[in-house]
């Protein structure tokens, strides 16, 4: 790992700088560094934030201060190799694509000169890497969207889009997990409720999960949307090939 930055964010919060840009590989350092973090349960921690290539680490100045932390933490750091970490999971997301799940897809096989059934092949083949939560509650950002649907986002954005609306906007796809304004080019829809109060863990996925789309008819649609309802239906999760 290179070496890390640890700044200070206002009187209670600190970043630790991973890196300084997008990168899987940096990704996969903050995912590390956060399950190494928690493990170590530090006194005064309150909160922590991944992002692209920092941690925010929001914490109890009247518990801990800031430089005891940062002591803490490069304890934590220099450690890391002995802690067996967890493998990535990989998220299975069953989606309808088109039609009035996806009003877009047409408009986006249009701008790329390919047709819808290329469309959904080119999104379901790949595995999308969690980034980052945000924008609405368990809203993943991912990566690794093939450059050959890659579409701009709506002009004006929609002021309500369905929960489960999967969407592209540019290079990144994403799903939205309540329903929201938006302004993503929406090309399918997926029963799986990404956020959800009712559930122990009301967020479905977390940073440094993968995302793997695959397409539905309706029929299986309407099935597995009565099973989550239900509480029957058990998303499948594998473990991500060659991780750690």
């Amino acid at each position: 790992m290179n070496e890390l930055r640890y700044l200070p964010s206002g009187d209670s919060s600190l970043i630790i700088e991973v890196g300084n840009k997008i990168s899987e590989n940096i990704n996969k350092k903050i995912r590390d560094l956060v399950y190494c973090i928690n493990k170590a349960k530090i006194k005064g921690i309150v909160e922590l934030i991944p992002t692209y290539s920092t941690i925010l680490i929001s914490y109890d100045p009247i518990k801990i201060s800031f430089n005891g932390l940062v002591e803490k933490l490069k304890e934590v750091e220099k450690n890391m190799k002995e802690i067996k970490l967890p493998e990535a999971l990989v998220i299975h997301i069953p989606t309808l694509y088109g039609g009035e799940y996806g009003k877009d897809i047409q408009y986006v096989s249009k701008h790329n000169n390919i047709t819808t059934k290329e469309v959904i092949k080119i999104h379901s083949e790949a595995k999308y890497l969690v980034y980052m939560l945000g924008f609405t509650p368990g809203f993943p950002y991912l990566g690794g969207m093939s450059e050959k649907i890659s579409t701009p986002r709506l002009k004006t954005p929609r002021e309500k889009i369905p929960a489960g609306s999967v969407g592209i906007a540019g290079s990144q796809t994403g799903i939205y997990p309540i329903d929201s304004p938006g302004g993503w080019r929406l090309i399918g829809r997926t029963p799986i409720k990404l956020f959800n109060l009712d559930r122990e863990k009301e967020v479905l996925l977390k940073a440094g999960d993968y995302l793997k789309f695959y397409p539905i008819d309706e029929e299986e649609y309407k099935e597995i949307e009565k099973k989550v309802k239900s509480n029957e239906y058990q998303i499948k999760k594998t473990i991500l090939e060659g991780d750690n």
